[in-house]
């Protein structure tokens, strides 16, 4: 399945508390979209999350529902280590 990562910036700081990430995953579900992870920046204020998905359509649909930005969503074809070894997803 393809991976996407979405950039999100929040007006102030993120706090995701258990209940609304089990909120925001039944929401994915719906959608057909699996929260891998996020990465949460200093000033809490911005995320880059990983996802899986059929498509980005998907993942804007499940967005709105749970009422998340989704400012940028780029489709990922790989990892590469800092010895410049690509791994495909």
């Amino acid at each position: 399945m393809p991976v996407f990562m979405v950039e999100r910036q929040f007006a102030g700081q993120l706090d995701v508390p258990p209940e609304t990430a089990r909120e925001v995953n039944a929401i994915n579900d719906d959608a057909g979209v699996r929260w891998l992870s996020s990465f949460l920046s200093a000033d809490k204020r911005k995320t880059f999350c990983l996802y899986e998905a059929d498509d980005m359509d998907a993942i804007r649909t499940a967005a709105v529902r749970a009422g998340l930005p989704a400012d940028a969503i780029v489709e990922l074809s790989g990892t590469v280590a800092s010895d410049g070894t690509f791994t495909p997803l």
